[in-house]
């Protein structure tokens, strides 16, 4: 089920000579699609940043016991995907205000976002995006962004395909009525 590049840095990571090797080389192909994931999820760089770190820190910890039933980048992003949503509820609960607030909050992060360089459309359904509860966000950007199977999705997030099915099709309509379309 791995990689066969994936297969040969899995060995190398067992043996402490080339581990560290192996690691960098494993962030060097992987780093920035972990990093975008997460990003789309929590929206701002600083905290994208601070979970993706967070995430190799766990990968790093975990590989070890990784025990290759799975894909290497579905493993991580399994990972990543729980450290955002842990991120996101610890958030949450630190800001002791209500959710529209933190949407609004979030909202105006994007628009003063130096690293965001989309236009006015992509930045009205990011907007849109931030409305939608955590599990559908999470399904809408795995589907529309990353164009992701559902069998995948359903490695990644333990989420029957009926499930994750159900929870794009209710994301897509909030966002269609967002803009007005549905």
């Amino acid at each position: 089920m791995l990689e066969p590049e994936d297969e040969i840095l899995l060995k190398e990571f067992k043996v402490e000579s080339t581990r560290s090797r192996a690691f960098e080389q494993i962030l060097k192909k992987y780093q920035r699609r972990v990093y975008w994931h997460i990003r789309k999820m929590v929206i701002d760089h600083d905290d994208a940043d601070d979970v993706t770190q967070n995430t190799f820190i766990k990968v790093w910890g975990g590989l070890d016991n990784f025990r290759e039933d799975s894909k290497l980048f579905t493993w991580m992003y399994r990972i990543a995907t729980n450290e955002a949503l842990t991120f996101i509820n610890k958030k949450k609960a630190n800001l002791y205000t209500d959710w529209d607030t933190v949407e609004y909050s979030l909202a105006e992060t994007i628009t003063h976002d130096p690293y965001f360089n989309g236009d006015n459309i992509q930045m009205k359904l990011q907007q849109a995006i931030l409305t939608l509860p955590d599990k559908q966000r999470l399904v809408f950007n795995m589907k529309y962004f990353e164009n992701m199977k559902y069998e995948q999705m359903s490695e990644i997030t333990g989420t029957s395909v009926g499930a994750l099915k159900a929870s794009y099709h209710h994301a897509v309509k909030k966002v269609e009525k967002f803009f007005g379309i549905g």
